[in-house]
């Protein structure tokens, strides 16, 4: 921008066609252009978006003038100029405001942590009627959204996305080109392993981009496909620091299931989905299963195979954190979460115990002045409506808790119900159990386990295996079969303690739900054999 531009801001509407500007850009500028007052930018990325606001008020012809608490505000193409720190207070930047004569953009940095003090709401209420015929904009740049009911219809907001995977390759070219710059570093990308490093770095800023490559600069000297790692493991970070959504690091997979074929034939059915020759196909993207089901059986186990069936990263929903204790917070997380998920697909979210978080839907107006009905409702709408390649694993013990349009087709591709295992999965269950803590199940009587342990869930199987364990260790000697079946027999399993429960969930799964298996144990409900099979 010209010191002359800077000085006069000259321009007149309508003077020529727009320049290729980034997308905040052009929103900012075509809001600026109809003369929307007040514009509120949510991003934490406050350089990239300073950048794209300041490429906006040069193709308006506009000044960019630029107010943070600590400075003052300052004239953005004026750099040596000190920034007029008499302005500091936010009530003083506003009247400043009222009072330019000038045609500018006035960025406002962090103000959200003033626009619910009554002075300063007042303040921009009366700014936003006075903006509209003037050729001054507000932009308030905040991390989060923060907005007083009464500026709720003078405000205009602008979610600003995370960069595209467009936007992180070009700037990653930009990277790659000055590192390589004079041969200061080593840059050895195919053009297949540059397409993995910009999947793996989507949902990062950036900035976090830059930082990251840096950082695989200092650790390996060159950048290669061991920097594939290193993205990885900073994407890592940037999702703990969520409160809401956790990285779940697994290597089992579907071998470590026992049973569920049904399943595990429809997830590889739809294994090519995720493939640009699919979109290419007019495939849309895969929105994911519900598990229901019996509790033990492997619904989360499930959910974590998935993620490596598919080798996508896998993020676990805490729900219990998303209803924080202040009015309006517990939106604004599930908002953060879900746009956190969709930024780094493609990926598995898992949303673990459904039926807890959204069990109080019918009382909400009373108990929570409804903050549970309109969390599910943007989570339902969500369900329905993304087209991101978040493929959504969502477990729940008790249906009854469920309010019936969390569940219906076309929030998920399919409902499957996952019942407690048949003899002959329970067998490969206990084979899977012996196996993973090194004993070979050729040396037990694992047909007499599985009759004798009917009714049994997956989990109680593991937990008759350890117990099992822990007797023989005690006795010092080798685990042996009536070990394990001394723990069976004194083993009472949920589907007895909780047999009407168990009983109603299964009739309701007939005919609404899909079977996870195609075995099925005719003989539940009768009582367990108590003979103790030979050692």
């Amino acid at each position: 921008m010209s010191k002359r531009a800077a000085k006069d801001g000259a321009r007149k509407d309508g003077e020529g066609p727009l320049a290729p500007l980034p997308p905040v850009a052009v929103q900012v500028a075509a809001h600026a252009r109809a003369r929307f007052p007040l514009l509120y930018l949510v991003s934490w990325e406050e350089e990239r978006v300073l950048a794209e606001l300041e490429a906006a008020a040069i193709s308006l012809r506009k000044m960019l003038l630029v107010w943070t608490e600590t400075t003052g505000l300052r004239n953005v193409a004026l750099p040596k100029e000190a920034p007029d720190r008499r302005l500091r207070e936010p009530e003083a930047v506003l009247e400043h405001i009222a009072l330019s004569e000038r045609e500018a953009i006035f960025v406002l940095l962090d103000f959200h942590a003033h626009v619910e003090g009554n002075r300063v709401r007042r303040r921009l209420r009366d700014l936003a009627r006075s903006l509209e015929t003037s050729g001054k904009t507000i932009a308030i740049v905040a991390p989060r959204l923060v907005l007083p009911p009464e500026l709720s219809k003078e405000v205009t907001v602008l979610d600003v996305a995370l960069p595209s995977r467009e936007e992180l390759e070009a700037h990653l070219d930009l990277l790659l080109a000055k590192l390589a710059e004079g041969g200061r570093t080593v840059v050895d990308l195919s053009k297949r392993e540059k397409e993995e490093l910009v999947r793996s770095a989507q949902g990062m800023t950036q900035k976090e981009l830059e930082q990251t490559l840096a950082l695989a600069v200092i650790e390996q000297g060159r950048i290669d496909k061991e920097t594939i790692p290193v993205v990885l493991s900073e994407k890592e970070q940037i999702i703990r620091k969520s409160t809401v959504l956790e990285y779940v690091r697994w290597d089992a997979g579907m071998e470590d299931l026992g049973g569920l074929d049904l399943l595990k034939e429809f997830l590889e059915s739809r294994r090519e989905a995720f493939t640009e020759r699919a979109r290419a196909f007019g495939l849309p993207p895969p929105k994911g299963i519900c598990l229901i089901g019996v509790q033990g059986c492997g619904k989360s186990l499930a959910a974590k195979a998935v993620s490596r069936f598919y080798r996508l990263p896998l993020l676990r929903m805490d729900m219990g954190r998303v209803f924080a204790g202040l009015v309006g917070r517990s939106e604004e997380n599930v908002r953060n979460a879900l746009k956190l998920a969709e930024s780094v697909a493609p990926c598995v979210l898992w949303i673990d115990e459904l039926e807890k978080a959204f069990s109080g839907t019918g009382s909400s107006n009373i108990s929570d002045a409804g903050t549970t009905a309109r969390v599910i409702s943007h989570v339902t709408t969500w369900l329905q409506e993304r087209r991101s390649e978040v493929y959504v694993v969502a477990t729940a013990n008790d249906i009854s808790l469920l309010p019936p349009e969390l569940v219906r087709k076309g929030r998920f591709d399919e409902v499957f119900f996952v019942d407690l295992p048949a003899p002959r999965e329970r067998e490969e269950i206990f084979r899977i159990h012996l196996r993973k803590r090194s004993r070979s199940p050729e040396e037990f009587d694992v047909a007499s386990l599985s009759e004798l342990a009917r009714g049994f869930s997956g989990a109680e199987i593991e937990e008759a295996v350890i117990s099992g364990l822990y007797e023989a260790f005690t006795a010092r000697r080798p685990l042996e079969t009536r070990d394990i079946a001394k723990s069976i027999e004194r083993t009472v399993p949920l589907s007895e303690t909780m047999h009407e429960r168990v009983a109603s969930l299964r009739s309701w799964a007939e005919g609404r739900a899909r079977r996870a298996s195609s075995a099925v144990d005719l003989g539940l409900g009768t009582a367990r054999p108590r003979a103790r099979p030979e050692a």
